[in-house]
């Protein structure tokens, strides 16, 4: 698939099979987030990929949002690490592409996956924090859930060309 198929069909996958997500699959797509552009190369990314079906289960007490992480065979949690960033306020910016890079990655490999977001929610963030062991210097900012797709969706046209301003607004 190249990069423009990926791009267009890429939908949020919610229900997931049984089969495993590999090892190599895990290390390709944290290898593709990390190659995502950042403010001043700084990489304010860390990551803690979670495998165990206990703290699978156990993320919907955290986002009451990220039910498909009861059936992912892995969850991708991304944080913002305060201490990395230099340019202030890009942190988490530079994050989010990281983020989109593991989405676009996991679709390529023929999985699917959704983003469940923490930030800005505090209650979220708070309770990401508890459950990870996570510094405060580190913002939790969404738990991605991977697995091999048990729904199809069909791709969208999200194109809108009203929303296109040619040199002024």
């Amino acid at each position: 698939m190249d990069a423009i198929e990926a791009i267009m069909t890429r939908r949020s996958i919610r229900k997931y099979t049984s089969k495993k997500v590999s090892e190599e699959q895990i290390k390709t797509i944290l290898e593709a987030a990390m190659t995502a552009p950042s403010a001043r190369n700084e990489q304010p990314w860390h990551f803690i990929v979670v495998k165990d079906k206990e703290l699978l289960n156990k993320i919907t007490e955290v986002n009451p949002y990220a039910e498909s992480a009861k059936e992912a065979s892995v969850a991708i949690v991304l944080y913002a690490d305060l201490n990395l960033e230099q340019s202030k306020g890009r942190a988490v910016q530079d994050c989010c592409i990281c983020g989109e890079n593991i989405l676009l990655a996991a679709h390529a490999l023929g999985l699917g996956a959704v983003w469940t977001a923490l930030h800005p929610d505090e209650e979220r963030v708070e309770k990401a924090r508890k459950l990870f062991n996570i510094p405060q210097n580190v913002i939790p900012l969404c738990i991605i859930t991977i697995g091999y797709p048990g729904e199809e969706k069909a791709p969208e046209n999200r194109f809108k060309k009203e929303r296109i301003h040619l040199e002024k607004w």
